[in-house]
């Protein structure tokens, strides 16, 4: 019976809503996954400019560049999750390979300005960079005492039994379909339970509103497993401008897109006696894509030939995000031996929604050694409390933006890069430290990681490779703000090896 079901078939579609906290931070947060020479640095590039990924970081960076250059990076990752849930270990690992980088900066020199006063060069930059990769595994196991039937429970509880009941000749998925559009996610999800006997009307009367379980207390063997795929990426336009030598400005226009896919799968198995119901797999899907966009202005100022200072600040990013939901419910009762396999087939179509999320200021120090090496730091605030879910549809986000504020918070991220030459050979390291966007660290820790890289210039042809790795603690609620609270704590490891070819012309 333990299987991972296949989406397939599609009957008919309904509308609602149920976005939370987590939809909000998912797409609010974002790293730059950029060019072999940046990410060994740890991204710590908001002074120094001269990379088309350290654009993202400040857009003054593009008139840095000497000459015109183009790049285009590949990166594998590979993520490894351990779990605990409730004393019991697992791991899961995972690997991919991504295209996650490509651009241009062509520089215009004005050759007409013979002394340092004035505008020096302009640039215009082309770039596509990916921002997040959503591919990810986790599988957790473990014995609770209890038990998925207080997720459909909860959610039934006031809800008449007519109103959960199928009609004479009516379908599961007509009926599911007709709350969707009528009373919304709680509503399918009484339904599902009902149709599946995980719970049952307390009385037998068109009126009823109080339900009962099919599961008796006592140990259930439960197991989690969740695979995400997808990414998000932005298109940047970038202006930037040389003036009086010393001093670099410098705007970005960026287009941003969300493609995420999500499928959980939960299991459960008892041999509680009294039990009717003794295994359960609940399967849901998630699809979402969405569209955005930002502004960016940023400047980097010489102070002296040792030291340069950049500033750069990220308007917040609007996106407009669809959704869609698939759900599958499938029940084994032993004392019956009978299977009820629930399936809608049918496809909940959330409202288009607006997401905006937090604007994040950057401060950059860099002293740079002549041409043996640099030290590079960034300082970037970001305050996730400020991001806001809104909609033209006439639904009220007032409780997930009141809940967003009540536990998200400000964040400092530091980043640290050092780059030393020796003849056409540079070494490169870097640290970074981000702090958790929520106030409460045992949902989600703060994120540290290391990189080294190295390149080799060719003269007309870069070649660059680097190596970093980042660690975060979080728990994953299985069910978030539901009957069904049980999570497991994650141990997340992440290790990116990155490639990137550089051509100067």
């Amino acid at each position: 019976m333990k299987k991972l079901f296949l989406f397939i078939g599609i009957l008919s579609m309904s509308f609602l809503n149920a976005q939370d906290i987590n939809d909000a931070l998912r797409y609010s947060q974002q790293n730059i996954l950029g060019t072999a020479r940046y990410r060994g640095m740890s991204g710590a590039f908001g002074a120094l400019g001269g990379d088309l990924s350290a654009l993202q970081i400040n857009p003054a960076g593009s008139a840095v560049f000497l000459n015109s250059f183009g790049s285009v990076t590949i990166s594998s990752r590979n993520i490894n999750n351990d779990t605990n849930y409730l004393g019991t270990s697992n791991n899961r690992n995972s690997s991919n390979l991504n295209f996650n980088q490509i651009g241009a900066v062509f520089v215009y020199n004005n050759y007409q300005n013979d002394d340092s006063s004035g505008i020096n060069k302009i640039s215009l930059g082309l770039t596509y960079g990916q921002t997040t990769d959503n591919a990810n595994k986790l599988f957790t196991n473990g014995q609770s005492n209890t038990s998925i039937e207080s997720f459909f429970r909860t959610e039934a509880q006031g809800f008449p039994l007519s109103l959960i009941s199928r009609r004479a000749g009516e379908s599961i998925s007509g009926h599911y379909n007709y709350l969707g559009e009528q009373e919304g996610y709680a509503a399918q999800q009484a339904f599902l339970g009902r149709e599946a006997f995980i719970i049952e009307e307390r009385d037998s009367i068109p009126s009823n509103t109080s339900y009962i379980s099919n599961i008796a207390p006592g140990n259930f063997d439960q197991e989690y497993f969740t695979e995400s795929t997808g990414l998000n990426g932005k298109f940047t336009i970038n202006g930037g401008m040389q003036i009086n030598k010393d001093f670099y400005i410098g705007v970005n226009l960026n287009t941003h897109f969300i493609n995420y896919d999500r499928v959980t799968e939960f299991y459960e198995a008892n041999n509680n006696t009294g039990s009717i119901i003794n295994e359960v797999i609940f399967t849901n899907k998630l699809s979402t894509t969405g569209a955005g966009l930002s502004a960016q202005i940023g400047g980097i100022a010489k102070i002296s030939n040792m030291i340069r200072l950049g500033a750069s600040l990220e308007s917040p990013t609007v996106y407009y995000i669809e959704e869609e939901t698939i759900q599958q419910l499938e029940t084994y009762s032993r004392d019956r031996n009978e299977t009820y396999f629930t399936d809608p087939d049918v496809i909940n179509i959330f409202p288009e929604y607006r997401l905006r999320t937090p604007a994040k200021a950057t401060g950059s120090i860099a002293f740079l050694f002549g041409k043996q090496g640099l030290i590079s730091l960034d300082y970037a605030y970001k305050d996730y409390s400020t991001t806001k879910l809104s909609s033209d549809e006439g639904i009220s986000f007032t409780n997930t933006n009141r809940e967003i504020d009540r536990n998200l918070q400000g964040t400092s991220t530091v980043r640290i890069g050092t780059e030393w030459r020796h003849g056409n050979w540079s070494v490169r390291g870097g640290y970074v430290f981000e702090e958790s966007p929520y106030k409460n660290e045992l949902v989600m820790g703060d994120k540290t990681g290391f990189s080294l890289g190295t390149g080799f210039d060719f003269g007309k042809f870069k070649f660059d490779i680097a190596y970093d790795y980042s660690e975060q603690e979080y728990t994953e609620n299985f069910y978030p703000n539901s009957g069904f609270s049980n999570f497991t704590s994650v141990d997340n490891y992440t290790e990116n090896l990155t490639f990137t070819l550089g051509m100067n012309f």
